[in-house]
């Protein structure tokens, strides 16, 4: 009975014997699973902590390292313009150095996987952007711009303070158009970097967008003077010019009312002017030139051929610059190789560096003062005696030119001057030659209109009165378009223009009309204002004040050329609305500022459709 009674050897103890031991065993395997987790949760973290600390150890690698790039950088830019190319050499030495081991350091395998992160990885992939951009500048620009040498340096490419060094200038050449091409392609990889949300990341990004177009402008010029100005500054044989000085108080398509002019001579480098005067030398029946059908239709009725009053309608230039060339070899026998013109504004740029010109009676001439003189007090003081007012202006105007034509003391000052000038259109340029029309005509100071399909809106003054009223113009601009989701959008050009004349006394030839249609009271500005809108754009309507108004049509260039009769009366603001339908068409869109007298605001919301 004992054994039969014994519970140790029951089937119940045994089953509970046999699961205490699985549960042990489960519980074994438990604890080892979960130490074998710990210890690769240790491992990862370990692994994510090593990898962050790597990550922020490079950040401060790469941010170190590209603010060295970057200063050294511009101190070899800095130097290289000065002159000091022992200095250059080294600086961009230096600047290469760090911006290699920006690159390296933003491109080690945390910082690659750490940069594919949305959003939060943008900081990242934006700093490799732009040691990317650092690395090629300094490799593929800087370091090879400095065998250049004196050829980018203003201060030594003048020989003598007046005539520029050409040798130098030509043996870089091939030089400059490679790193031009290659700082073309720098700038756009730049502008192309990723914004963030990390301020000094941000920051950083802009600044280095401003530095490569300031790099990729000045390399640019100075390529295309290497290939351009051997040949118009008369190496090749003697060059001759027609200037004229614009008078943008009375607003023309290229600047102003053609109100003085100087002959220009250049021979090996050096420049003299010759035959400063106003317009009185000109006629108004000069025997006309074929422009073509589209320039005929849309101007022919103000016979811009044949008076020199209506001469520069069009905002194209090289158009002026013909008819400028076919009246003086009509007037004089002389084929002149090129036309420049320039203006006021511009003049007062070039008094910024060369100084204050003396008048006769001892009057100073300067900077701060030139605009004001020319545009409103000449006008003032001399009242209704022409004859004298234009003397005046003419020998303002000779004088500030041929002290601009004499020994430099400060050429890289008088070139960014005129750099500026140009970037405004108060300074455009063009050649009889074809290959130098070709190279002009694709820079700022061809004054152009561009033939292509790109958004464009194109707003021009034409002065209708035949008074200076323009000085006292004032404009905004605003060209918006729709999305770029069909063939065509919806687009709208805002022009307002303020008549912002003084309340005071005037002159009929100031604030009269020399022809007044609708009877408007004296001081106002009665004002032909055409839109040249984006190639296949179709005019919808037209207000003028809300009002619908009828508008004149024409082309351009391929150009849609929309104009109105704007009469806008002293004191008040007039506002034209140009309604379109435009082509959905790739490309940024182009809104250029007519070179007038005032600072207009321009606002462009067109989305580029490429």
């Amino acid at each position: 009975m004992s054994d039969i009674t014994d519970g140790s050897h029951s089937p119940g103890r045994q089953r509970r014997k046999v699961r205490r031991k699985r549960t042990e065993e489960e519980i074994a395997r438990y604890r080892r699973r979960r130490a074998t987790v710990r210890i690769y949760c240790g491992a990862a973290v370990c692994i994510a902590l090593g990898s962050t600390a790597w990550l922020g150890y490079e950040a401060l690698q790469a941010k170190s390292s590209l603010e060295q790039a970057r200063d050294f950088a511009v101190r070899s830019k800095d130097a290289l313009l000065s002159g000091d190319s022992e200095t250059a050499i080294l600086a961009a030495e230096d600047a290469n150095r760090y911006a290699q081991r920006a690159r390296d350091a933003t491109h080690s395998p945390p910082w690659r996987i750490a940069a594919t992160v949305p959003w939060l990885g943008s900081p990242l992939s934006a700093t490799a952007q732009m040691s990317e951009v650092v690395t090629g500048l300094t490799s593929e620009v800087l370091r090879p711009v400095v065998d250049a040498g004196a050829a980018v340096s203003p201060d030594r490419l003048f020989l003598d303070g007046a005539r520029i060094d050409f040798t130098a200038l030509g043996a870089a050449a091939p030089i400059l158009a490679s790193t031009s091409e290659a700082m073309t392609n720098l700038d756009v990889q730049a502008r192309s970097v990723d914004g963030t949300y990390v301020g000094a990341v941000d920051r950083a990004r802009i600044q280095l967008q401003e530095q490569t177009a300031e790099l990729r402008g000045l390399l640019e010029n100075t390529a295309i003077a290497a290939r351009i100005a051997p040949a118009m500054l008369g190496v090749e044989g003697p060059r001759s010019y027609f200037l004229g000085f614009q008078t943008n108080v009375e607003a023309r398509g290229s600047g102003g009312l053609l109100g003085g002019f100087a002959i220009v001579r250049a021979e090996d480098g050096r420049v003299r002017v010759d035959d400063v005067a106003s317009n009185r030398e000109l006629r108004r029946d000069y025997a006309p030139i074929d422009l073509g059908p589209d320039f005929t239709r849309l101007y022919g009725q103000s016979r811009p051929t044949q008076d020199f009053r209506n001469s520069n309608v069009s905002s194209h230039f090289p158009y002026s610059a013909r008819i400028w060339q076919s009246i003086w070899q009509q007037e004089s026998g002389e084929l002149v190789d090129g036309v420049i013109a320039t203006d006021p504004v511009a003049l007062s740029y070039v008094l910024e560096v060369v100084g204050a010109v003396t008048m006769p009676d001892g009057e100073k001439i300067t900077a701060e003062n030139v605009v004001e003189l020319t545009g409103s007090t000449a006008y003032a003081r001399f009242g209704d005696d022409q004859k004298a007012r234009k003397e005046y202006l003419e020998t303002v105007a000779g004088k500030v030119v041929r002290k601009l034509t004499g020994d430099i003391a400060r050429p890289r000052a008088l070139l960014q001057a005129l750099g500026r000038a140009a970037g405004e259109g108060r300074l455009a340029v063009w050649s009889s030659h074809g290959a130098e029309q070709d190279v002009l005509a694709a820079t700022a100071l061809g004054h152009t209109v561009p033939d292509d399909p790109a958004p464009y809106a194109g707003v021009v003054v034409n002065n209708l009165g035949g008074n200076k009223l323009d000085y006292y113009l004032e404009r905004e601009i605003y060209y918006t378009a729709g999305t770029c989701d069909g063939k065509t959008r919806t687009s709208t050009v805002t022009v307002r223009l303020t008549n912002a004349l003084p309340a005071g006394e005037y002159t009929t030839y100031v604030a009269g009309m020399f022809d007044n249609p609708i009877g408007a009271p004296v001081g106002t500005n009665l004002t032909d204002l055409s839109l040249l809108a984006t190639h296949g754009a179709r005019l919808n309507r037209v207000t003028v004040d809300g009002r619908p108004t009828f508008a004149f049509t024409g082309s351009e260039l391929g150009h849609p050329v929309f104009g109105v009769q704007v009469p806008v009366l002293q004191g008040a603001t007039s506002e034209v609305v140009y309604e379109l339908t435009e082509p959905a068409v790739a490309g940024e869109a182009r809104v250029p500022v007519q070179p007038l007298v005032d600072d207009p605001a321009v606002t462009v919301s067109v989305p580029d459709c490429g």
